[in-house]
């Protein structure tokens, strides 16, 4: 006999009432929270299917039905099974979610570059306090965990790791939950030692697991920062400006706009500075000339800006060009950019 979506979706009924009320459940019961049109005896004769393939007992003589080992095992396979499909559809959904941010920003930055005339820069998002949104280990192999970390910002980071240790899958479910309650909104900063000692005490036998799983957590957060992209756009426009054209100086001031290492130093730079004052709603700041953090650039301008996101993603926009540059003209068009962005990703909404 074949259990069937309808005969699924009866037992997942019975198993859950059962779960909340301790009590056998009927077919009354059934026909009003199972959500199928069925009449009583059709959903009797589903029960007594699901009885004779050993999934549900009738405990007394006209009295509902309860789950048997049998059900509860299929349940909880059920609900295996759904975790890792979710699991794989919010990690698909926050890669594109990831990828269309990233795409938009190289739009971004040389739209920006075009609309001043100078050379523009704009730095891949990073995580604000970095928190943990869920974590999921699975086992893909015998030797094997993989580990999905998603953090707020929807950012999804991912590791496999060596493990030789035995565990049955009700035993991954336990360690899932209790990882995601004991970790799940925060942030890289608040798993403390005591913390770490007090989940370990937790997993008892697979402590040297759990172990295992806090360090690369703690592994993948502490390299988000470092995981920076810097997009750029422009850099030839700076030949257009006389002051700048000078083949020693020019040269200067395309190295650094090659080399990514200073980039990062000079975003990193940057929002340090922007953290200490207080810019205003963007965190707009000019650095003229000796000004501002890079050597090489000290013949320029910088005008740079925060950008934050929805759920505490940040980075930060520039435009570089000669130090008598149209400054209305870049802080219009840099305001019209995280105006935009605002819009698309619902900051200006939620406040």
């Amino acid at each position: 006999m074949e259990l069937d979506n309808r005969k699924i979706i009866i037992l997942k009924t019975i198993i859950k009432n059962y779960l909340a009320t301790g009590e056998p459940v009927g077919s009354r019961t059934i026909s009003k929270e199972s959500g199928l049109s069925l009449s009583s005896a059709t959903i009797r004769n589903e029960m007594s299917d699901l009885e004779e393939m050993g999934y549900i007992l009738q405990p007394h003589t006209s009295a509902g039905r309860i789950p048997s080992d049998k059900g509860y095992r299929f349940y909880v396979d059920s609900i295996l099974k759904e975790s890792d499909n979710r699991v794989e559809e919010v990690t698909d959904i926050m890669f594109k979610r990831v990828d269309r941010l990233e795409s938009l920003l190289k739009q971004m930055v040389r739209l920006l570059a075009v609309d001043t005339n100078y050379a523009a820069l704009v730095s891949g998002p990073v995580l604000s306090e970095n928190k943990i949104r869920y974590l999921q280990i699975s086992r893909p192999s015998e030797s094997k965990l993989l580990l999905i970390l998603v953090c707020e910002g929807n950012i999804v980071k991912n590791m496999i790791l060596d493990c030789q240790e035995p565990f049955t899958e009700q035993e991954i479910l336990q360690l899932n939950l209790l990882l995601n309650n004991s970790l799940a909104g925060l942030s890289f900063k608040a798993i403390t030692p005591q913390l770490i000692a007090e989940l370990l005490v937790q997993a008892g036998s697979h402590r040297n697991t759990v172990s295992v799983v806090l360090n690369a957590v703690v592994e993948l957060m502490e390299t988000g920062e470092d995981s920076r992209d810097i997009y750029t756009s422009g850099a030839t426009n700076i030949f257009k400006y006389p002051e700048l054209s000078d083949v020693d100086k020019a040269s200067k001031l395309i190295s650094a706009f090659e080399e990514k290492d200073v980039l990062k130093q000079l975003v990193e730079e940057v929002s340090r500075n922007e953290e200490q004052s207080d810019p205003g709603e963007h965190g707009v700041q000019v650095y003229i000339g000796g000004e501002g953090p890079i050597q090489n650039m000290q013949d320029c301008s910088l005008v740079t800006a925060n950008y934050e996101l929805a759920e505490g993603l940040r980075g930060v926009i520039g435009v570089i060009g000669p130090k008598r540059m149209d400054y209305e003209k870049v802080l219009h068009s840099m305001q019209t950019m995280m105006d935009q962005l605002d819009r698309m990703f619902g900051r200006k909404n939620e406040e």
